[in-house]
């Protein structure tokens, strides 16, 4: 949680003491508001607690998932290669036949 931003705490304004004047606001109002912004306090910081362990909880799932990514990307790449070396054998070997038998049907050309 970034304190810098945040002024008061809970505990600030629970400890917060205010003059009494004589045409003042009645101190049992004031107390009850506080109690309740304090209470509001309380439950902002558990939030952020929870939001921030569940930040880090989801960056590390972020971590775990890219490098999965990165091995199935070097698992597809390595696969594709392997498929394309037989593509180009049989290719070669279908040349070699056509070759022979344009040899066997045209002829020998020994020139």
């Amino acid at each position: 949680m970034d304190q810098s931003r945040i002024k008061l705490t809970a505990e600030e304004i629970y400890k917060q003491e205010f003059k009494v004047d004589t045409k003042g606001y009645r101190i049992k109002e004031v107390d009850t508001f506080l109690d309740e912004i304090i209470k509001d306090y309380q439950e902002f910081s558990k939030i952020i607690r929870e939001k921030d362990k569940e930040k880090i909880e989801l960056m590390k799932e972020i971590m775990t998932l890219k490098e999965e990514n990165r091995n199935l990307k070097v698992q597809v790449e390595l696969s594709n290669d392997d498929n394309v070396l037989p593509r180009e054998t049989s290719n070669l070997d279908l040349m070699k036949r056509l070759s022979k038998l344009e040899k066997i049907v045209y002829g020998k050309e020994d020139k």
